[in-house]
């Protein structure tokens, strides 16, 4: 590998449990890979791998496979709808591997974007592109971006144009300031501009920073502050200060700019705030207030506005739509945990908004249930009333995660809970139930975990599914049932159909 030394002793503890988590769950899908690739094998297979012929064929398919909606500019946060593929048997479009990796060795690998033409990366300090429709390992990428140190915080939101934001630091060592924002084009390569921002520190460290995205704006948030940048210009639209006690936890971007205020009058006694900013000049639009007891406080949408919250306890246990005021419109009560919303917690690039799995549409948010016997099933919940409105089960053997919005139907991923069952992605209809497969798939042993939403980004555009692993890393030495290569990016698109 090429990408810069492995993280500091300052992280290795989280690195240490990710890596015990991630080390029980491969052994586990190994334990059973010769069973099931045998099953695999003798049926022909799920998954039609690309050969070095069939690699440029791919790249494309005829006409667009998405298309934005009609009222979207080009520094619009991009909504497209995904059209359903010629053919529902999937086939790789893309695999970022590497074999060289050795024993212990590590790397970051924060974020994960797609257009239709380039998969990006973060790998450390640096971005890097590839050509979808490869199958590429280190040095094949086409363009690469270095940063002036380590990446500390990402968006996964990208512009109608296909750019995207990301921090880094202001050096090589993984101990000094986040305190950069670099705006970088995903087709091109090319890094617009970088502007370094104020950024804090307290006793225990540096300050949780956050960046986002909305029209037209980057904004950035540290513990005593945020700021916005001119997405054409890089210019400093505005800047706004620590006040009454209350310091910034992060800002949450679309279709609209909320942050997320902790405010301390005591050690015991924290209250959250969630306000709505005017992207362009940064001023207050409405104020909602957690109740007393809150733990803990999650964006699941600015537009329309949707908050879960940690109602006396550190999980979360209640939705709350917001109306264009801040005013609570309904509550949606997780049942003691029998629906799940699973948001990320990763310290070294904290979000209030990664919550994956959990979907907003204008009129709805969908739920998953907690697993139960290898299954699950998927609920909607309307957001002026909170009352449940269609059920959609998994299936037996499958677990269902919706992943985002297409238009006014909900594209969901279908897990296989006992690695015989294919994968795939399908579309669900909100109003009737209706399900439209796209496309179905399998996986052999080595690719399993990056399905887990976990542990990877999940990325579906252009007709495409993306896997993006959070780290890299080397086999376990001496460990005989670790897989010598390491798969970090995957990608599934439906087959073209053969010409008449």
């Amino acid at each position: 590998m090429s990408f810069g030394p492995p993280p500091s002793v300052f992280t290795q503890s989280t690195v240490a449990a990710d890596r015990a988590r991630r080390q029980r769950r491969r052994r586990r899908a190994l334990g059973a890979g010769v069973v099931v690739l045998v099953l695999a094998l003798c049926t022909g297979g799920w998954l039609l791998w690309l050969g070095p012929d069939d690699a440029a064929d791919t790249a494309h398919q005829d006409g667009k496979p998405s298309v934005g909606t009609a009222s979207q500019g080009r520094l619009d946060i991009r909504e497209t709808v995904e059209k359903r593929p010629e053919s529902t048997t999937g086939q790789m479009a893309f695999r970022f591997a590497v074999d060289d990796m050795s024993p212990g060795e590590e790397y970051e690998m924060p974020g994960t974007w797609a257009t239709d033409k380039v998969l990006a990366k973060g790998i450390n300090r640096t971005l890097v592109g590839f050509e979808v429709g490869k199958d590429v390992t280190t040095d094949d990428e086409i363009w690469r971006i270095p940063l002036s140190g380590p990446i500390c915080g990402v968006t996964r939101h990208v512009t109608v144009e296909g750019r995207t934001a990301v921090l880094h630091r202001a050096q090589k060592n993984p101990e000094s300031l986040c305190n950069q924002v670099a705006f970088v084009d995903i087709d091109s390569g090319k890094k617009l501009w970088d502007k370094e921002f104020p950024t804090s520190e307290s006793v225990f460290g540096q300050d949780a920073t956050s960046v986002t995205m909305t029209r037209g704006t980057v904004a950035v948030a540290w513990g005593d502050g945020a700021t916005a940048y001119d997405m054409d210009r890089g210019t400093r639209l505005w800047r706004n200060k620590k006040s009454d006690g209350c310091t910034y936890q992060g800002l949450a971007g679309g279709r609209a700019l909320l942050t997320l205020l902790a405010c301390s009058r005591g050690k015991e006694d924290i209250t959250y705030r969630v306000r709505n900013l005017a992207p362009r000049t940064g001023t207050t639009r409405w104020t909602h207030q957690a109740a007393g007891g809150v733990k803990d406080v999650k964006v699941l949408s600015t537009d329309p506005p949707v908050i879960a919250v940690g109602a006396g306890d550190l999980d979360l246990t209640h939705l709350f739509p917001l109306d264009d005021r801040g005013k609570r419109r309904a509550t949606i009560g997780l049942d003691g945990g029998r629906y799940e919303v699973r948001c990320r917690e990763r310290h070294d690039y904290p979000a209030i908004d990664d919550c994956p799995s959990t979907v907003v549409s204008d009129d709805q948010v969908f739920l998953t249930s907690r697993e139960a016997e290898g299954a699950n099933w998927m609920t909607s919940f309307d957001l002026s009333t909170g009352k449940a409105v269609r059920k959609f089960d998994a299936g037996r053997n499958q677990l269902l995660y919706p992943l985002r919005m297409s238009g006014g139907q909900v594209l969901a991923f279908r897990e296989s809970s006992d690695h015989i069952t294919p994968l795939g992605v399908v579309s669900l209809n909100p109003r009737t139930g209706k399900e439209t497969p796209y496309f179905s798939f399998g996986l052999p042993p080595e690719a399993w975990t990056l399905t887990s939403l976990e542990l990877s980004d999940v990325v579906v555009q252009n007709g495409r599914i993306f896997f993006g692993d959070f780290r890299a890393e080397g086999p376990v030495d001496n460990a005989k049932d670790t897989p010598k290569v390491s798969w970090l990016v995957l990608g599934i698109e439906g087959a073209r159909k053969a010409p008449n």
